[in-house]
């Protein structure tokens, strides 16, 4: 019933590649389900999906942000000129995070002594821009770790993406200032170490998030996600953490209001 939840999707990929038609049709679709923010990543082989998100939280202020970044696939595309155009980007207000940046060992599709020197140049730059980063990490949690720590990520914390780790990496992760955001993953049978930190992380340290257009969650497995799927997963964190589903909705809610330092429309 449209209303009947309060969501913000903290990661999601609205490119023209995905969504051809645009993105309004499929926010139309979220709106409709009761999704009331969006948090947008502009990542990419070049600054074009970057610049298009921050056109569209431009345009869409009362329920869009945006975050720009280097994916860790491409690390080897960072250099000074594009460097540039990314710092001016990442400080325009409607860009609420630097991200999503990190390590990538499971492709490996930037060398990873590169990816670390990005992620490394990314994070001083929030720093400089003094807003949170958006952290994706791929079978690289000991290096992603000790580079967040070793370059003072604390100081302006985040988000670790697409929480896939365990509760050891939890823990250093909430110590160092960063929030766990559940995608879809977290509703896969196979995801057990996933759904233990969801049932035991602080409830006012998660997120919920699609990372549309992929990951769609059980029931919806297969199909090409979309922000509007956020709700399933929201639904079924609620369940392992045995809380009311409203009541899951408004604090991950808060929770990515407080993280981003941005009130999105109340519906």
């Amino acid at each position: 019933m449209p209303g009947a939840t309060s969501l913000i999707d903290t990661h999601c990929h609205l490119d023209p590649q995905y969504f051809p038609s645009g993105p309004d049709e499929a926010l139309a679709r979220a709106a409709a389900v009761g999704v009331r923010g969006f948090v947008v990543i502009g990542v990419g082989r070049d600054l074009a999906p970057a610049r298009a998100a921050v056109a569209l939280a431009k345009r869409l202020p009362e329920r869009i942000g945006s975050a720009v970044g280097v994916h860790p696939h491409d690390a080897t595309t960072l250099d000074d000129a594009a460097y540039a155009e990314l710092a001016a980007l990442a400080a325009e207000p409607e860009v609420l995070a630097v991200g999503e940046i990190g390590l990538d060992y499971h492709y490996d599709h930037s060398p990873r002594e590169l990816q670390r020197e990005v992620f490394a140049r990314l994070i001083h730059l929030a720093r400089e821009v003094r807003k949170p980063i958006v952290v994706h990490t791929r079978s690289a949690p000991a290096d992603t770790l000790e580079v967040l720590e070793r370059e003072g990520a604390r100081d302006v914390g985040g988000v670790i993406h697409c929480f896939s780790e365990d509760r050891a990496f939890a823990e250093r992760a909430l110590n160092l200032g960063f929030d766990l955001s559940f995608s879809g993953i977290v509703t896969f049978k196979s995801s057990a170490e996933i759904q233990d930190v969801a049932a035991w992380a602080p409830m006012d340290r998660i997120l919920v998030e699609t990372d549309s257009p992929y990951l769609a969650p059980v029931p919806l497995r297969g199909k090409p996600c979309e922000p509007a799927f956020v709700v399933h997963t929201a639904r079924r964190v609620a369940e392992l953490r045995g809380a009311p589903f409203e009541a899951l909705c408004e604090a991950t809610s808060e929770n990515a209001e407080r993280r981003f330092r941005r009130r999105f429309a109340s519906g």
